[in-house]
Formats: C-alpha cells, sequence, structure tokens
C-alpha cells in the first residue's frame, strides 16, 4: 500500500498542521509515567518545526465522560516541552479557536468533547477550520472512525506522519512477502479478540505459537477442568478448531497455581490435566519454553502479541520473560514486530526494545491491521 505520506508536501512552512497523535500514556502524580508513546511521535514534530509550520497537536487520554481533570493531557504538554526542548502552548478547542499564533499548541482531551467519538461532521469541520493540512500520525487509533481520525479528512488534505509511514509499511512488508520461517507468537488475557488474527495468520504464517487465554480457552473446549483459569467459553470452538491446524504449536506443560503465587507447580498437558478450583494455569511450563524457543530461533520474521502468563505477579513471570528474550536474540536473523500493551511494557521493562525491529504503538490497531481489516484512518491516506 502506497501512503500519502507529509514529506510528499512541497511547501509546509507558515502552513498551519493539524496532528492527531497517540498521547494516550499513563499518568501517575501528574506526570507522564512511561513516554513511549510521545517519543515515537516526534520524528513527525520535528520534521514539521523544522519546516516552519505551524502544529496543533491533537489526542486523548482514556474514556472520559465530560471533562475530567485527571485525564487532563497537561502533563503530556510538560513532557513533550521537555523531549523537544521546545514551548508548547497548552489550550483549550475554543481556546484555539479565538486566537492561535503559537508554533506548538497541544489541545486539551479531544475525548472531552462528546462529538469525538461519535464522528460529529459540524464537530469535525470545527477541528477543520484551525488548519490548513491534516497529518495522521496516530497509528494506534487509525482504527477508529473519529472525527480527529476521519472526519477532519474530508475538509482538509490528508497525509500521513512518519510514525504512521513506519508502522504501515512494517506490517504490510511483513504480511505481503514475509522472510521465512514466518513464526507467529499469540497470548494475552483477551481471547476474543485474537481470533479474527488467529484467522488470518493461520493462512500466512508458517507456525503460531499459542499460550495465555487462547490456551486455556482450548483446554477448556477440550473438556478438561482448568479450575479458575482466564479462558473464554463463548470463542473456545472457534479457539479449538484454529489450534487442530497443523501450523498451530500448543504449550506441553504449564505451570499452575494461586494468584499470590503460592501452591505453584509444573503440570504436563496429557489426558489426566487437570487444574482445581481456586487454581488457575498462570504461566507456559519449562519444556513448552524450550518447545517455543526452538521455532522462534530459526525464524526469519516473528510477530508477538499478548504475554504468556501472569507476569505481573512471581514466580509467573518466567515464561513470558524467556520467550522475549528468545524473540530479542532473534534480531540479527529475524524479522521482528511486537504490538499491544502488556508486550511493550515487558520488553520495555526487560531492556530488550532496541533488539526489536518494531514496537508498534498500536495494540488493537495493529490486531485489525493483521486480521485483514482496512482501517478508516488507513483508508484516508491510502493512495489509490
Amino acid at each position: 500500500m502506497k501512503m500519502i505520506f507529509i514529506k510528499d508536501v512541497k511547501k509546509l512552512e507558515g502552513k498551519r498542521v493539524l496532528v492527531r497523535a497517540d498521547f494516550n500514556v499513563p499518568v501517575k502524580d501528574g506526570k507522564v509515567a512511561d513516554n513511549f508513546k510521545i517519543e515515537k511521535s516526534l520524528a513527525t514534530i520535528k520534521y514539521l518545526l523544522d519546516k516552519r509550520a505551524r502544529i496543533i497537536l491533537v489526542s486523548h487520554i482514556g474514556r472520559p465522560e465530560g471533562f475530567d481533570k485527571n485525564l487532563s493531557l497537561a502533563p503530556v504538554a510538560r513532557e513533550l516541552e521537555k523531549l523537544l526542548k521546545e514551548k508548547v502552548s497548552f489550550k483549550t478547542l475554543e481556546q484555539c479557536e479565538i486566537k492561535n499564533e503559537d508554533n506548538l499548541t497541544l489541545l486539551e482531551n479531544i475525548r472531552f468533547y462528546k462529538e469525538e467519538e461519535k464522528n460529529d461532521v459540524a464537530f469535525a469541520r470545527r477541528l477543520s477550520k484551525l488548519a490548513d493540512v491534516f497529518v495522521l500520525d496516530g497509528f494506534a487509533v487509525a482504527h477508529r472512525p473519529s472525527a480527529s481520525v476521519v472526519g477532519v479528512a474530508k475538509f482538509l488534505p490528508a497525509y500521513g506522519g512518519f510514525l504512521m509511514n513506519e508502522e504501515i509499511s512494517a506490517l504490510d512488508n511483513m504480511l505481503s512477502t514475509p522472510k521465512r520461517p514466518f513464526v507467529s507468537l499469540l497470548g494475552g488475557a483477551k481471547a476474543e479478540t485474537k481470533i479474527p488474527i488467529f484467522k488470518n495468520l493461520l493462512k500466512i504464517s508458517d507456525n503460531i505459537l499459542v499460550g495465555g487465554a487462547i490456551f486455556n480457552s482450548y483446554l477448556f473446549a477440550k473438556g478438561f477442568n482448568i479450575g479458575d483459569s482466564v479462558r473464554d467459553e463463548k470463542c473456545a470452538k472457534d479457539i479449538l478448531r484454529y489450534c487442530k491446524n497443523k501450523k498451530t504449536v500448543l504449550p506441553i506443560d504449564v505451570v499452575v497455581g494461586k494468584k499470590d503465587g503460592s501452591g505453584v507447580g509444573v503440570v504436563k498437558i496429557d489426558k489426566t490435566f487437570h487444574v482445581d478450583k481456586g487454581e488457575c494455569v498462570y504461566d507456559v511450563g519449562p519444556e513448552t519454553i524450550g518447545l517455543f524457543s526452538s521455532y522462534i530461533n530459526k525464524a526469519g520474521t516473528i510477530l508477538w502479541n499478548g504475554a504468556f502468563g501472569y507476569f505481573e505477579q512471581k514466580p509467573y513471570e518466567k515464561g513470558t520473560f524467556a520467550i522475549a528474550k528468545a524473540v530479542a536474540s532473534a534480531d540479527k536473523k529475524a524479522f521482528s514486530v511486537c504490538g499491544g500493551g502488556e508486550t511493550v511494557e515487558i520488553l520495555r521493562n526487560l531492556h530488550l526494545s532496541d533488539k526489536i525491529d518494531l514496537i508498534s504503538t498500536g495494540g488493537g490497531a495493529m490486531l485489525e491491521f493483521l486480521s485483514g481489516k482496512v482501517l478508516p484512518g488507513v483508508k484516508i491516506i491510502k493512495n489509490n
């Protein structure tokens, strides 16, 4: 897919550029707790500053219902100033409409306006009047048909930013011309969200390594007693069918215990498999780690989304951390893409981010893109 890129614009000096970024970051005690997404947006902002454009940044935090001071973007404005070493004017939409001659402005949380998520036409037109050009650089919101994502593109020439270009190019290449073997890893606690991508990846992957709630749901569908383990009973039949595919590689042992990390034991997956009530499958076992690592070590392309255990609680982090290290160690010969909030968190906490070719900023957007859907935000910057 050829994207209409902001670098294609010949003259930007003096132009007002509305940039839809994704600054949906964790905030603690009035400060940004993790600036990963902000850092990933800097390339586009710096490019526009160098071109002497006047920038109006639009983003959101959380899902507010009206104004909520706890979901203000004020901490993001301060973080941007620190990273860019530039003055960032922080304004409400109304303040920006009255007068805005600043070089770099961040608008208050756009989701404070109910019209945003409804993609209200009048609201989109209102936003568009702030600028001459629109740039979509928030891949994480590209699957949202919101006013600040797709609505403004009806009134302004729309382009993709550097982050959008990086993410779409990498994902497109991975889907169309992957280096073989193509190994996908699917985990996480929400099995239902992985069904479409599981189905699509079976068409293009050589192997899919499965864990987390997907595997628990498979065990449930097979009739095993899995105690209180997280599973999706509604999707269990679909998961059972996909897990029976010869491309799917399932765990051969798991770690079972209680939520507080007590009563831990390794249980093999055989006909006698059973988990008592009050206990859960919380991690993949040591033999599974070895099995999965053998596939990862031979891979030419790696896609990873979702943890393989309850990594927040010791000792259930061992499987996921071992797999993360295996993916990172394959960096010299394999092209790797990792995404999803917890997956990114794991890699950053283990200081392995620099070993991954693309850490996607968009969990939900990445899943939808890889499931074969055309994202609304991608559609508006596609060169037909």
